[in-house]
């Protein structure tokens, strides 16, 4: 979902499931919302790219843009929502200048890779789970630059109101 992220995962073949965790010492309401709200999520998503943010009304079945500060990014649409509790999305395509790209012979091989959040509440410690397709060329960039995101996703949520 991440903007750079995804065009990692967009320009490589071979898909392997890999999962990140934190714990967070917030209700899981302020969790979704330091992940799913403006600027909050703009804020999280820069470690990726730059200007990133989201077009979507956050709703299950809705069409999602990831895109950077120059429109460009993926197209994705919202396999499923559980209001504080899951949100998973399905990757479609390819956005370049703010336009949806006809699918490709490239696109078609990842067409279907999921990103999932996850969050479970337990005596007001929140623990976040991201479980994403990407491929082994890139397991130690998101390695690396995954925690950082949800470094931030903990410090917004953990931040007096």
């Amino acid at each position: 979902m991440i903007i750079f992220a995804h065009q990692l995962i967009l320009n490589c073949d071979f898909m392997n499931p890999i999962k990140f965790s934190i714990s967070i010492s917030a209700p899981a309401e302020k969790v979704w919302k330091a992940l799913w709200n403006e600027p909050n999520y703009n804020k999280w998503t820069s470690v990726f790219s730059e200007g990133s943010h989201a077009e979507t009304d956050w709703k299950e079945g809705s069409k999602v843009l990831f895109l950077d500060g120059k429109g460009s990014g993926m197209s994705s649409v919202i396999d499923k929502v559980v209001p504080n509790r899951q949100m998973t999305f399905k990757h479609l395509g390819m956005v370049k200048d703010g336009v949806e790209l006809p699918p490709d012979e490239k696109s078609k091989e990842w067409a279907g890779a999921k990103e999932s959040y996850y969050l479970s509440e337990e005596n007001g410690i929140t623990e976040l789970k991201v479980e994403m397709d990407a491929t082994q060329e890139f397991e130690q960039y998101f390695n690396d630059i995954f925690p950082k995101a949800l470094s931030i996703v903990k410090q917004i949520s953990e931040s007096k109101p």
